[in-house]
């Protein structure tokens, strides 16, 4: 059994949803959708079988298509999501799943009612180290986490519609959510953001400071303004330490054998701590080398399918919406703590 589908917006990431879509063990590639007509020109000679159209709302009425990603605009998220859902689709939507919280909650239990998959895009968590980066914590190879230090950095590209954080920040907010919440069980109960815009309206540099129970805090900066480009996650447990550097050509996970140790506390000269400092060796952990898209697109199928579970399912996609919005709402009120 497989899964038909039809894939809505070829512009920057849609090509790549569709190849996956066509060379997917349990997915066809039976529809393509794109407003511009050059776009359609082009993928109709790449995938000739496909039914071809202009408009995403036709190609979700066509009753023999199963399941329908889209890779359009944020702006457009709600009204295809909801229509497919409407039409008995199975959706996976491109990050992140709508604009607000209050449209993903509406896109939640839309989902539920009909009984559809309703999977989210967020394809960072499908690539074999952020995959490896959360076996190792969730097999307590760090030990308690103590914080999340995450940099997302480059020259561009700027969005006309959007600012950095609804742009960059979903993929270590989605991350953030995989260790943290749905491995480590951590609850985001804060975020704090600060911003700026230098050209346009939209910021283009950010730093978000989220804050969960206990003395855990994630921080993620993101910016479109800087002359190198950087995708780093760093986490401090009590155990190891843990460097995940997604430009790295090679070995992009090492684990460092380092923590700190506090032996003694003086109750009487409370300053007094005996602080010790372990160091030791660097592990380079073995990677499948396996796309991430390829990732998404099979547990896409096998969710509609089979009804397996996703890291990225409807209920972790709005948890990441919540973030982005309170992050926005702080960014409005001075950087004030916004409670989730």
């Amino acid at each position: 059994m497989s899964l038909s589908v039809g894939v809505i917006g070829l512009g920057y990431f849609g090509p790549h949803l569709a190849r996956n879509v066509a060379s997917g063990r349990e997915t066809k590639l039976v529809a393509i959708a794109d407003r511009d007509p050059a776009r359609r020109a082009l993928f109709t000679a790449q995938y000739p079988w496909a039914k071809v159209y202009d408009d995403g709302l036709a190609l979700i009425a066509d009753p023999s298509i199963d399941a329908v990603v889209i890779a359009t605009p944020l702006f457009t998220h709600a009204e295809l999501t909801r229509a497919a859902l409407a039409a008995g689709k199975h959706v996976l939507v491109e990050k992140p799943m709508a604009p607000s919280v209050a449209e993903c909650e509406e896109l939640v239990a839309h989902a539920e009612r009909v009984g559809r998959v309703l999977m989210v895009d967020h394809t960072l968590l499908y690539k074999d180290s952020v995959r490896k980066m959360h076996e190792l914590i969730a097999g307590g190879a760090l030990g308690r986490v103590l914080y999340v230090d995450a940099v997302r950095i480059n020259l561009g590209l700027f969005q006309p519609d959007t600012n950095v954080i609804w742009d960059l920040a979903p993929h270590d907010v989605s991350i953030l959510d995989l260790i943290l919440t749905q491995t480590a069980g951590a609850t985001p109960r804060w975020v704090s953001a600060v911003g700026v815009s230098h050209y346009g309206t939209h910021e283009n540099l950010a730093y978000l400071t989220i804050g969960y129970d206990g003395s855990l805090l994630a921080h993620v900066h993101v910016n479109w303004v800087a002359p190198v480009k950087t995708r780093r996650i760093t986490i401090a447990g009590t155990r190891r330490m843990l460097v995940w550097d997604d430009t790295a050509p090679v070995e992009p996970v090492k684990l460092y054998e380092s923590s700190v140790d506090v032996a003694r506390i003086d109750k009487q000269h409370a300053y007094e701590l005996n602080i010790q400092y372990r160091t030791g060796d660097i592990v380079a952990p073995k990677l499948d080398g396996r796309e991430a898209l390829a990732g998404v697109i099979s547990t896409f199928a096998a969710a509609a399918l089979r009804g397996e579970p996703s890291p990225s399912d409807a209920q972790a996609g709005l948890r990441v919406v919540r973030i982005l919005e309170a992050a926005q709402r702080s960014l409005a009120d001075g950087s004030a703590r916004v409670s989730l």
